[in-house]
């Protein structure tokens, strides 16, 4: 079964964010996903797109798939997933010399896609 795969690591977005768009888009094809997350307003329905279109060209791609490349209409996106990453802490001041810790997130972003006669 061939599977093609892209990822984003350490995208400086939380991973809460990015997972409310890709639960728009998890099991669609790959045409339909990018369509939709084109008219999404999220500033992560953009770094999703950009995991999706580098998916799709390394399944067009003709030295990965042994010289017969697919096309975008018969591709499915099988696995989209957002998992946390690194998070960088920041000092916050607060009243009276004490400090808060404030979490600058990140997140993984991974998306697979499958040929549809083959799943």
């Amino acid at each position: 079964m061939s599977t093609f795969t892209a990822s984003h690591r350490n995208a400086r977005i939380s991973a809460q964010k990015v997972r409310l768009v890709a639960d728009l888009v998890r099991g669609q094809y790959a045409d339909e996903a990018l369509d939709t997350l084109k008219f999404q307003p999220q500033r992560g329905a953009r770094m999703l797109e950009k995991v999706i279109r580098s998916a799709v060209a390394n399944a067009l791609d003709p030295d990965q798939t042994s010289g017969h490349p697919h096309r975008i209409e018969e591709l499915v996106l099988t696995d989209v997933r957002v998992d946390g990453g690194s998070m960088f802490r920041r000092m916050r001041p607060r009243a009276r010399g004490s400090a808060h810790i404030i979490k600058k997130r990140s997140s993984h972003i991974s998306v697979k896609v499958t040929p549809i006669d083959e799943i």
